[in-house]
């Protein structure tokens, strides 16, 4: 679970491995591990990594995925897999490509946007 977590968080930021290896200090190749679930970080890494991208460490070890608070934006990379994973996934009968996925996801965001703008446009009158 932490692997495919810590892949699709990479993903959404738009990081190739080496990238992330150098903002958390360690090699591309440790990165490698951890994605392919050969290794876990220490605890201190899981904060940094943690940190990084912005979810607790509960979430990058899998373990409350979805219960309590959760950021919509902390959704997005989970949303993505599970879209991924459905092969043959379509709307209105058209297959959904990756770059489609990603284009309703950023549909997701804005929506999710304008609905707080509205949602304090009208707490403010």
């Amino acid at each position: 679970m932490f692997a495919d977590t810590l892949r699709a968080l990479r993903q959404n930021k738009g990081m190739t491995q080496a990238q992330l290896a150098r903002r958390l200090g360690v090699s591309s190749s440790t990165v490698g591990m951890y994605e392919q679930g050969r290794r876990v970080p220490h605890s201190e890494m899981l904060g940094k990594i943690a940190s990084l991208f912005g979810v607790s460490v509960d979430y990058l070890l899998g373990e409350h995925p979805i219960s309590g608070t959760m950021e919509l934006r902390d959704l997005a990379p989970q949303v993505r897999r599970l879209l991924l994973q459905n092969e043959g996934l379509m709307f209105n009968g058209t297959p959904l490509s990756a770059d489609d996925v990603d284009k309703l996801l950023d549909a997701l965001m804005m929506g999710a946007a304008i609905i707080l703008q509205q949602d304090k446009k009208t707490a403010e009158n």
